[in-house]
């Protein structure tokens, strides 16, 4: 009797035992689906951090790009604007009157001895035969700025000037020159070379003012330009 009851004992634990060592066919299941998973799982994570990483180095080149092509392009403004506003500020309203009448930048009126002289003229009427504010000619007035702005004589007709003066290109003209004409036959016109083709002298139609030598009348007449020896500190 005791003997029955001890086999049947000994069934039941081994039966256990094989229970708790092999796992179940649906247990097995499950682990090989988790594990499936976790390996897609880990596949799609690095196709995912491929993309990103791909889609972040076109997203730089995109927008280093962009940078390069804004700061080079058309509108991208000159790099001294920045600087345009303490320029105007501090410029004096002479610079600024002839930087309006010679069409530039207020930082290239330079030479403010020369302008003070030839604006101390300027709008004087013209009398052929004058020296005077009252009334002067082009070569007088010439005469008159090129020994107070420079304490240099220099004669007296528009002729001479052009015989004592060293024949330059007009590519070569710069402040304080002097442009001949031919208006009436011969040397007969002359004035004062300022900047951007702008010259100072006195017309016979509008007194002292400022004119463009590629305005026709003057483009038509015009015979050299030349240049008057003056001292260093005159020539700036």
């Amino acid at each position: 009797m005791l003997r029955p009851v001890i086999s049947a004992v000994a069934i039941v634990v081994l039966l256990a035992s094989c229970t708790s060592l092999k796992p179940t066919a649906s247990t097995v299941n499950r682990q090989t689906t988790t594990s499936q998973s976790v390996k897609e799982s880990k596949s799609n994570d690095i196709r995912f951090l491929d993309d990103i990483t791909v889609n972040s180095s076109q997203t730089t080149f995109t927008a280093e790009t962009k940078i390069h092509k804004k700061e080079a392009g058309p509108s991208a403004p000159p790099s001294n604007l920045a600087n345009r506003p303490s320029a105007i500020e501090s410029a004096s309203a002479l610079q600024i009157k002839y930087a309006l009448l010679l069409d530039t930048e207020v930082e290239q009126i330079e030479d403010t001895e020369l302008l003070r002289q030839v604006d101390s003229w300027y709008g004087t009427r013209y009398r052929m035969g004058g020296t005077t504010k009252k009334g002067v000619d082009c070569s007088a007035f010439v005469q008159a700025v090129y020994l107070s702005a420079f304490a240099v004589s220099v004669p007296r007709t528009a002729y001479m000037q052009y015989k004592a003066a060293k024949r330059i290109s007009a590519t070569e003209l710069k402040e304080g020159d002097l442009v001949f004409f031919n208006t009436t036959g011969g040397v007969s016109h002359v004035g004062i070379y300022l900047r951007n083709n702008k010259f100072i002298h006195a017309s016979s139609s509008n007194g002292v003012t400022v004119s463009d030598l590629f305005e026709p009348y003057y483009l038509k007449r015009f015979l050299g330009a030349g240049r008057i020896a003056r001292t260093v500190s005159a020539q700036k």
